[in-house]
């Protein structure tokens, strides 16, 4: 019976080739297959450093019955290398699926770390602010994004989204209005690439700037937006404060800051945005 292989969840560059890391070419050359996102794709960035290998299509529309082929070769001994058009797998892009699929059956799931679009434009945007929030790409539909962002609109920590060229100017649209003018939004742009942009401003400032000039409307977008504002608790009473916790611990979220309205007779939006930053504080420390 031949040992059971080994899935490599492989970082490849989102631009730049000279971003594959050594490692990644040592496992892209020594696995049995590669399982990628678009086989094509994958086909130049193997052939610019030399190497051949049985290529897999692994995409989003077949990602759950891959995951069962994959299983089946890496339990008859095959290892096997799962990369995506660019940058990590299952950040934003298939390969959560198969990890977990594989990981659930007891084989060895092995990371290679490299390049990740989110960790790229947090890194040249300066940016520090109590850690931040990715939260991907918004949905397609008006309504559906505007409803996501309202949810985000007291995050504490700096919100990163993907965005597509095609959605842009309706993105930012929908952010001013729900997030407002004031807060900062940084543009990071085609990243390692030739037209590779980074850019900061006010919000408000933000549909003008991509309007000025049409070539930054192109490419795949990281965006990130400053974080909330945080409320000192001396804005409340330590009383307060007593009996949110006590009604938080009990009930949930929104219930209890209806009642503690009622009892304290602050202000609810006040003590909604305090409730979340106590809620989003315990789950920093669980």
């Amino acid at each position: 019976m031949h040992p059971v292989g080994i899935l490599y969840v492989v970082a490849t560059p989102i631009g730049n080739l000279q971003d594959i890391t050594l490692r990644a070419l040592d496992v892209l050359k020594s696995v049995d297959a590669i399982a990628a996102e678009d086989t094509r794709h994958t086909s130049g960035l193997l052939s610019h450093f030399g190497i051949s290998k049985k290529l897999i299509a692994v995409h989003e529309h077949n990602e759950h019955q891959s995951a069962e082929r994959l299983l089946s070769q890496l339990n008859a001994g095959e290892s096997i290398a799962l990369v995506t058009d660019a940058g990590t797998p299952g950040i934003s892009d298939p390969g959560a699926v198969v990890v977990d699929f594989v990981r659930r059956a007891s084989v060895k799931v092995v990371p290679v770390p490299g390049v990740s679009a989110v960790i790229t434009a947090l890194s040249a945007s300066g940016i520090a602010q109590n850690g931040f929030l990715f939260h991907g790409f918004l949905p397609a539909s008006g309504a559906a994004r505007r409803k996501v962002l309202e949810a985000l609109k007291p995050q504490t920590v700096t919100l990163v989204f993907y965005e597509a060229p095609h959605r842009i100017i309706d993105s930012i649209v929908d952010m001013c209005a729900v997030l407002g003018g004031d807060r900062r939004i940084t543009f990071a742009r085609e990243l390692t690439k030739t037209f590779e942009t980074v850019y900061s401003c006010r919000m408000r400032e933000a549909e003008a700037w991509l309007q000025a000039d049409t070539n930054q409307q192109r490419g795949e977008f990281v965006l990130l937006v400053e974080a909330a504002a945080i409320k000192e608790a001396e804005e409340i009473s330590e009383e307060t404060v007593r009996v949110l916790k006590l009604l938080l611990a009990e009930l949930p979220l929104k219930q209890a800051v209806k009642l503690a309205t009622e009892i304290t007779h602050e202000k609810k939006n006040v003590l909604y945005d305090f409730a979340l930053q106590l809620k989003n504080e315990s789950k920093h420390h669980e």
